[in-house]
């Protein structure tokens, strides 16, 4: 039986949206949170990219050392061979999605005459070929633009990628352009004459990025192969965003005709969704919308009198599923008194009751000491007080974090 699987991009795709971004620890917090919500693979960056080098080979041992416990990490390259070349020499990364544009309109009017279809095919093949003899462990090709692409053009793109040894192909729904309809169709075609798992990778444009992404996966499962749904956590991405982590795993939980179907990835866990999803807005500095599906401020907040009295009979009435399910329910204390920050300008006695606050103590002042350097060069990043979950990690994997606060390989 087919499955669908989540395979998320917020620190590749949603960090390079304009006006936003994340330091390299937060990106690797985001990743633990990722893997505890189960998440297959992390698209964590570009392992072409010197200043990515060293926070990808740091997530990469966290998984080997079983930190990032089940969850993939990966890297996104252009589908021309030096950057896999680049990624080689300066990561360990061994899973790796390769892009290219396919539609005429990126043909013509973004190559411009540097390629044509032949050799949008031929720069594929060598790049794929080339990471196959390298040895990487997973390669997913990309069609950009796959929405304006011809469909036999496309097949044919498919096919050539499966016979060089892809491993997945990534249906770019670049500018949100695709209707869930005709994206249920192509999706099952492709799986049919293809037969590669599918990657649904849709912007929201127009407003139809979850209902896209879970037409494709469908298309896929039905046409008899596996979809991975790309996502970001919050939506955050370029233009008007990408697919919603915690949105689509509700449609694909509760949805009408999808509940029963048991289609979902069993690892998923549901209840961590809240603390990936504050995190997060912490991290990017944007808040959560009030109206977000499952995570908002108002998602469980009844105020109409027939509305608030059918609640208070029976949950079911007004609630599809349960605020619990996604890790909510708990009181947040906001201490408003004494608050202990530390950073970039912070002292040691600060710095210890800050941690002794969060229930870790020191061994001697001399670990201390160090800790609070990170601490102080983790701030120089960020440029805000560091979270909990961020003071943990320093606390807990000093050497990773000095690792990732380093820029130069």
């Amino acid at each position: 039986m087919p499955m669908i699987y989540l395979l998320d991009v917020t620190n590749r795709d949603g960090v390079q949206a304009s006006r936003i971004g994340l330091a390299k620890l937060q990106k690797t917090i985001l990743n633990l949170h990722l893997d505890k919500f189960g998440v297959f693979q992390s698209e964590a960056g570009f392992p072409n990219l010197k200043h990515e080098a060293n926070y990808l080979n740091t997530n990469v041992e966290l998984a080997q050392k079983g930190v990032i416990n089940r969850m993939r990490v990966s890297g996104w390259c252009r589908a021309v061979p030096i950057d896999i070349e680049d990624s080689w020499r300066l990561t360990q990364v061994r899973h790796f999605n390769i892009s290219i544009s396919t539609s005429d309109q990126m043909i013509v009017h973004k190559f411009q005459g540097k390629l044509d279809r032949e050799s949008v095919i031929k720069e594929m093949v060598e790049t794929l070929e080339l990471a196959r003899e390298k040895g990487a462990k997973s390669v997913g090709v990309n069609s950009e633009d796959a929405s304006r692409t011809d469909m036999k053009y496309l097949l044919r793109f498919g096919t050539e990628a499966k016979n060089h040894g892809a491993s997945r192909f990534r249906y770019c729904d670049t500018l949100g352009y695709e209707c869930p309809e005709n994206m249920y169709q192509r999706a099952k075609t492709l799986a049919q004459e293809v037969g590669l798992p599918l990657e649904p990778h849709c912007h929201n444009d127009l407003g139809m990025v979850v209902a896209n992404s879970v037409a494709c996966a469908l298309g896929a499962v039905d046409g008899g192969v596996d979809a991975y749904i790309n996502t970001t956590v919050n939506a955050v991405g370029e233009r008007a965003g990408n697919c919603d982590l915690v949105s689509v795993v509700l449609a694909l939980k509760y949805a009408s005709s999808l509940k029963d179907r048991n289609i979902l990835d069993p690892n998923v866990n549901l209840r961590h969704a809240w603390k990936m999803a504050k995190y997060t807005s912490y991290a990017f500095g944007i808040p959560i919308p009030i109206n977000q599906p499952g995570v908002g401020a108002n998602m469980f907040a009844h105020e109409s009198g027939i509305h608030a009295d059918g609640a208070l009979k029976d949950r079911r009435n007004y609630e599809l599923y349960d605020f619990e399910e996604l890790g909510r329910g708990e009181p947040e204390i906001i201490p408003t008194g004494r608050v202990i920050t530390t950073g970039e300008y912070g002292g040691i006695k600060g710095f210890r009751q800050a941690y002794s606050d969060l229930g870790m103590e020191f061994e001697s002042d001399k670990q201390a000491r160090e800790t609070l350097e990170l601490a102080q060069y983790a701030n120089l990043h960020t440029s805000k007080p560091l979270h909990e979950d961020e003071l943990r990690f320093i606390f807990q994997y000093p050497e990773q974090a000095r690792n990732i606060l380093t820029v130069t390989p």
